[in-house]
């Protein structure tokens, strides 16, 4: 800051209260491409000091996919912490408070201990909400206070006065009950800064003083309409919408958060920018999830803060690849194979590298040493100059094979692939071998390297099988010398695929036996009450681990069906395994309802 800027004196700011809203229609036609206008004053960057990223993936990112697990949030928060909470950068994370599961979740990641990123939450600008926050004991709460006319006139139905009533009365009982609200000025980029904005601003600022506690503003490019360009107007600037409040009403550039979206590609470069003219907190998301095109990416501020500041040691980048693996494995969410730092091919080039120059050109089209700070090689691109040598790189490489299991250059197999690709460029191909094709070609000649679609037919039918004797043992509460078998009656009419469904002493013996298709009750009749199943591998497995077990596919000698068994102990109240249940489950009927078993397992999942 300049002592200039210090020293200045500022004038009071006068409220606005219009008749009908300013709608900007020069600058947002709406029939038209919104437009960006320009006039000569310029405002000279003036960096925060310090500079923080705050995190809004369990909150806005969650809008733009299916909800997240408890468990799912809780190791993606670890990861926050792991990637830039230990150091403060990421310093904090937004939470929903309205469920029982985000109540949860909020609880599981509060039990980890952290400092950071600190656990804030958010909520309407309502008071019964915010007594919500107080249950819980938020000591920092998001409000939506929007501030652009198109909300509070078209949206909420209100002027700006009564608007701003509204809101601070939220906020004064907030400070009553010791909470730091987090106002989001939900819009800016389409508001009266002056007329609104800094009029409200003042009046927190005002009641933070009164109260001794911190009020927040989170500046909300709710549109993507946020400009960085130098000489740009108001209210689209990002830089002179920081500096009207840090300059114009006093607001601490630690009481400052810039949220924007990405509707017009500039999401990370406006949350930069303002960093850069004095607003501490970038607000963002994990690979950019949020509410329709996305928030800034929080694996890029943290790049692009490594790149302003030189603080190597802010943040350990190398688990920006292990959230990216997350989010593709347990999330079943595709990266694209571009995207910046995490995509497949993010530091690939098709500029005739290939393995055995890979070592001495690699800097020369890698942007830094990604091995060692994303923990992600350099791939090749494969070409007519790679050689047997590069066509076993790429497998290994992208199969992830290591040890014993790399394959050599020398691998027939390999030599199959690499003659394919040579025929394709002697036949005129001018370009390189796409991941797809080689991915094709490799399928070919080495389907052995590969899970079928049947390995993935297993796997979902082991998943939900084990959710249904899980079930069974949760529904039927099974403890032999109670006898209650008629629960077995009832469950194989719930789920009819299960061909048979049975229970045993913990000797083996067959206590109870439900048959679903009545056209095979004769063949099951040699299996009579008292049959001695030890020698089973359902039986014994559960018996020896305690655990649930699940045998691979075979056909079923009473039905000829497709089949597999799932087991699991049953116990007494002292844990003493007393019998074991078991189930005989059709592959084919089970999976046709994959849909239907999967909004069980996940409540929050729509199929």
């Amino acid at each position: 800051m300049t002592l200039f800027h210090l020293n200045r004196a500022t004038s009071k700011l006068k409220l606005e209260n219009l008749e009908q809203g300013e709608y900007f229609r020069d600058l947002y036609p709406y029939k038209q491409i919104s437009r960006i206008a320009f006039d000569d004053v310029l405002v000279a960057p003036r960096p925060a000091e310090p500079m923080f990223i705050t995190d809004t993936t369990f909150r806005d990112g969650q809008q733009a996919r299916p909800p997240y697990t408890v468990k799912q949030i809780e190791t993606i928060f670890d990861m926050l912490h792991r990637l830039g909470g230990r150091s403060g950068l990421v310093r904090a994370s937004e939470f929903f408070m309205y469920s029982d599961k985000d109540k949860r979740a909020i609880d599981a990641c509060r039990s980890r201990g952290y400092k950071y990123p600190e656990i804030t939450g958010w909520i309407r600008a309502h008071k019964d909400d915010l007594k919500i926050a107080k249950s819980m004991e938020f000591r920092e709460v998001g409000m939506l206070t929007s501030v652009s006319d198109y909300h509070i006139y078209l949206k909420l139905g209100l002027d700006r006065e009564k608007a701003m009533r509204n809101y601070l009365e939220v906020v004064e009982q907030a400070l009553a009950w010791g909470i730091s609200p987090r106002c989001h000025f939900e819009d800016i980029t389409r508001a009266d800064i002056y007329g609104f904005c800094l009029p409200f601003a003042e009046k927190l600022m005002e009641l933070s003083r009164q109260s001794g506690l911190p009020v927040k503003i989170r500046m909300c490019d709710t549109m993507g309409y946020g400009v960085p360009y130098p000489g740009a107007t108001l209210p689209r600037s990002v830089p002179r919408i920081v500096r009207a409040f840090t300059d114009e009403v006093g607001v601490p550039s630690e009481w400052l958060e810039w949220h924007g979206h990405n509707d017009f590609h500039k999401t990370l470069v406006n949350a930069v920018t303002a960093w850069l003219h004095g607003c501490a907190g970038a607000n963002g998301t994990l690979l950019g999830f949020g509410e329709r095109t996305g928030n800034s990416p929080i694996e890029a501020l943290i790049i692009e803060y490594i790149s302003l500041t030189g603080d190597d040691e802010a943040a350990d980048t190398r688990v920006i690849s292990e959230i990216s693996e997350y989010f593709e494995k347990e999330l079943e969410y595709k990266v694209a194979d571009n995207y910046p730092f995490v995509g497949r091919d993010f530091n690939a080039t098709s500029a005739g590298i290939h393995v055995d120059g890979l070592a001495k050109n690699e800097e020369i089209y890698n942007v830094f040493d990604t091995s060692r700070l994303l923990n992600r090689p350099v791939p090749i691109i494969i070409t007519d100059k790679s050689g047997r040598a590069g066509v076993a790189y790429w497998i290994n490489q992208t199969l992830k094979l290591t040890g014993d299991s790399e394959v050599s250059k020398r691998h027939p197999a390999v030599g199959k692939v690499y003659k394919r690709i040579m025929e394709a460029y002697e036949n005129g191909r001018s370009t390189s071998v796409s991941n797809k094709e080689m991915e094709r070609l490799v399928r070919r000649y080495m389907p052995e390297m590969f899970r079928t679609d049947f390995d993935n037919l297993k796997e979902v039918a082991h998943i939900l099988a084990a959710h249904l004797i899980t079930k069974l043992s949760v529904d039927c509460n099974v403890i032999l010398a109670k006898e209650n078998y008629g629960c077995l009656t009832n469950f194989v009419k719930e789920y009819p695929f299960i061909q048979y469904l049975y229970l045993t002493d913990n000797e083996g013996g067959l206590i109870a036996a439900e048959i679903t298709d009545t056209r095979f009750k004769e063949k099951y009749d040699e299996l009579g009450i008292g049959f001695d199943f030890s020698s089973r591998e359902w039986f014994q497995k559960p018996v020896q681990t305690g655990k649930l077990h699940i045998t691979n596919l075979y056909t079923s000698h009473f039905t000829g069906q497709l089949i597999l068994t799932v087991s699991a102990p049953v116990t007494d109240g002292d844990d003493n395994i007393t019998g074991v249940i078991g189930a005989d489950i059709m592959l084919e009927q089970l999976l046709q309802r994959e849909c239907e078993l999967e909004e069980e397992r996940k409540p929050d999942t729509l199929c």
